[in-house]
């Protein structure tokens, strides 16, 4: 559909400058950013009455299959099942301004059935960039959903078969994590060989390696093997830090997954899990801000569906908040959702109101750099030139 936005307030996510202008969409891409377009007769005109127009938001950590609490997850249970549950959490993250979603282990690969279904124009959801099934240990931190491996060939093995599947990039874990009782941040589940042999697959395919890992050490071994990017870092040091920032690396810090108690009652959640979430609230933010220190690049992401809500707000809201306490400026706030999601998963098309991008927005009515909070009240949605939500009066 071709679309005229009409009296826009343009957030530029690289300066920070607002701009008035209209922005012309043709065939889902930004054709013209400019004052005083005249629509043409076949265009739709929307007046946006100078709200602020952002980039759709991208979140780099998401399970669209996860089943909370964690104990009810059946590993045997039908894909038809998988895929409704995550259409439906699709269907919420894109209400919630969320255009483009980077998933990181899906049971029975259901992103990608879900992406071929988007593909045909069967249903509507958010632009999906997957890691298939993800690979662990045998009873490792992702046991019951991905794909187990032992020793450096059969992890080879699987991550071909992620990627022949239709994979966008590699999901491996590093260590234990919150959903199990009997695992920590610290414990390492895969050799330094198995770590180097997920990277060489990856890069023979022109992709990278995300890894779930939770202390420094890990982390350490993870940048020298190659790993891009590192989701969680409960505890991370200076040293790790700025291993990751020479490397040029990405961290996905999902600090709501340690901060959203009543999130988790709500979901049925067992005491212990919300009581160890809880717990490594405090090392989790300190870390994140040693990483801001060192300039990390942080991205958008937050484990927890980001359609889902708490304390009043979508989770990735929430997520966008918790990385203000952790020492970014609402500009970069901004951009850990938009450019740096954008770059992490390898588009120029995207994260940007730029010529040439997809037509994907959000609106609110004041302005987010002034209020990260703002962005609590989303109003208009656009992906692909096709509104998806407008709440305007």
């Amino acid at each position: 559909m071709n679309v005229l936005l009409k009296n826009c307030r343009v957030l530029d996510v690289n300066s920070g400058l607002v701009t008035e202008a209209d922005v012309d969409v043709k065939n889902g891409d930004i054709q013209t950013i400019a004052k005083n377009i005249t629509a043409e007769k076949s265009q739709r005109l929307i007046d946006l009455q100078g709200i602020y127009l952002l980039p759709g938001l991208i979140s780099c950590h998401t399970h669209l299959t996860i089943v909370f609490p964690f104990n009810l997850s059946d590993p045997n249970e039908d894909p038809a099942i998988s895929a409704l549950r995550a259409y439906r959490r699709g269907q919420d993250a894109l209400h919630a301004g969320v255009t483009t979603v980077r998933t990181v282990g899906e049971l029975n690969r259901a992103d990608l059935a879900l992406r071929k279904a988007y593909s045909y124009g069967w249903v509507t959801g958010p632009r999906i960039f997957s890691a298939g099934l993800g690979v662990s240990v045998s009873g490792g931190h992702g046991h019951g959903f991905t794909a187990e491996a032992d020793g450096v060939d059969d992890f080879r093995k699987k991550c071909r078969l992620d990627l022949l599947a239709g994979a966008n990039h590699i999901k491996i874990f590093l260590t234990g994590g919150i959903a199990h009782k009997d695992e920590t941040f610290s414990e390492s589940q895969m050799c330094d060989d198995e770590i180097e042999a997920t990277v060489q697959v990856a890069r023979s395919k022109g992709t990278y390696v995300c890894a779930h890992v939770g202390d420094s050490e890990p982390i350490m071994r993870g940048v020298r093997a190659g790993v891009r990017c590192f989701e969680h870092t409960y505890n991370l040091d200076s040293a790790a830090a700025n291993a990751i920032k020479k490397e040029n690396g990405f961290i996905v810090p999902t600090l709501g997954v340690t901060r959203s108690k009543d999130w988790m009652n709500s979901r049925g959640f067992e005491g212990w899990t919300i009581c160890k979430a809880v717990s490594a609230g405090g090392d989790h933010l300190e870390s994140i801000k040693t990483a801001v220190k060192a300039g990390v690049t942080l991205v958008n992401g937050t484990d927890i569906p980001p359609g889902d809500t708490d304390d009043g707000a979508s989770i990735v809201v929430r997520e966008m908040e918790h990385c203000l306490a952790a020492g970014l400026t609402p500009l970069e706030v901004i951009q850990t959702a938009t450019i740096n999601a954008a770059k992490l998963i390898n588009s120029d098309c995207l994260g940007e109101i730029k010529v040439g991008s997809k037509a994907d927005f959000i609106c609110v009515a004041s302005n987010p750099l002034e209020n990260i909070s703002h962005l609590r009240n989303i109003c208009f949605v656009m992906q692909n030139g096709l509104v998806v939500r407008d709440d305007r009066e």
